[in-house]
């Protein structure tokens, strides 16, 4: 059963205004890389924006720049020229630690690959990141066992992965990336691996929590299925966007609207 009681987002840090009430803003964003004989266009002068409490698919095919998107957009990869700003601050005007920090503290991630250490119970993997951070073991170990509890999992908190299954897995790789109560949550096909019926089960969730709580996510993905469940789904070809979709409809987008109208453009 899904627990969303203890889960609070962290107060969002005062802008100049510029870019108010966007989680996201992004202009003109190029990332190359240089294979060594040449030089490869991954993302050509992108703009995406995300507002506050958007849920946000990434789609398009295989090799079209949506995990670099992704990856520049988190600020674990740099970019080579254009502007990034979360919650109105320019990534690049960030040193490396503040980078850093910005993630630990204010952003979540899930993989298609579930990254999990397998010598490590539940509790422990979700713990990780707190303890990485400097929270003090008991404080980290509540929250760790408070997120669990937020995605179904209380149980089975003393289990190792190998002894969950793939939808478990996904599920403790969710309370990780609660764990810090982050303003947003970056999911790079966090539905790949999962059969049809799981998957469902774990996009219920983060839509769930999406509209209960307000989380921002990004959700790159292949499946219409994730794109339909989104208030917008940005398509991708090439390393340009190629369009911007809103399919959202019935009981999910109403919701959603009534609980975040400047979001949803009402």
């Amino acid at each position: 059963m899904l627990r969303l009681n203890g889960y609070r987002n962290v107060p969002v840090p005062q802008t100049d205004g510029h870019d108010r009430g966007l989680m996201i803003a992004a202009r003109d964003v190029i990332k190359t890389y240089d294979t060594g004989t040449t030089t490869v266009p991954a993302l050509r002068r992108v703009d995406f924006a995300v507002g506050q409490g958007e849920m946000v698919a990434v789609m398009g095919p295989s090799g079209c720049g949506k995990t670099t998107l992704l990856n520049c957009l988190s600020g674990l990869d740099t970019i080579d020229g254009g502007q990034v700003c979360l919650e109105g601050r320019d990534l690049a005007g960030l040193s490396d630690r503040q980078r850093t920090a910005m993630r630990a503290q204010r952003m979540g991630f899930m993989f298609q690959v579930y990254n999990l250490l397998p010598v490590l119970s539940a509790v422990e993997n979700v713990e990780l990141p707190l303890l990485v951070a400097g929270v003090r073991p008991k404080v980290a170990r509540a929250r760790a066992l408070s997120a669990l509890e937020q995605v179904g999992l209380a149980r089975w908190a003393g289990h190792r992965p190998a002894q969950l299954s793939g939808g478990q897995r996904q599920r403790v790789t969710i309370a990780r990336a609660l764990v810090n109560e982050p303003a947003i949550v970056w999911a790079d096909e966090p539905t790949g691996a999962l059969d049809s019926t799981t998957a469902a089960e774990i996009l219920g969730l983060l839509r769930a929590l999406n509209i209960q709580v307000g989380l921002t996510l990004v959700v790159v993905t292949h499946d219409p299925g994730v794109g339909a469940l989104c208030d917008r789904i940005v398509r991708m070809q090439d390393g340009s966007i190629v369009g911007d979709d809103r399919p959202a409809t019935g009981k999910a987008a109403d919701a959603r609207r009534s609980a975040h109208p400047m979001a949803m453009g009402a």
